[in-house]
């Protein structure tokens, strides 16, 4: 029971690392970003009316990598404790 509420753990830590910098990126590019509006002005191109931030998925997929990364952990917990332990 403990190795599995470990990889869960895991998993979880492994999740969130990778939601929070994919936000991190992105609101670190948005605030560096700076148009270059020389260069378009004589460009002239339809503007898109709406922004969007972060990512479109399926919360199906975040539960199937969820598990599957926890399983990935238990079987290199389970090894570990089985060569060193």
């Amino acid at each position: 029971m403990k190795t599995i509420i470990q990889s869960l753990v895991i998993s979880f830590v492994i999740h969130l690392i990778y939601i929070v910098g994919t936000v991190g990126v992105g609101y670190i590019k948005t605030r560096n970003y700076k148009p270059d509006i020389d260069n378009k002005w004589d460009n002239i191109e339809t503007l898109q009316n709406e922004v969007s931030f972060g990512m479109v998925g399926s919360p199906l997929f975040f539960l199937f990598t969820f598990i599957g990364v926890a399983l990935i952990c238990a079987i290199i917990i389970i090894s570990y404790r089985m060569f060193i332990g």
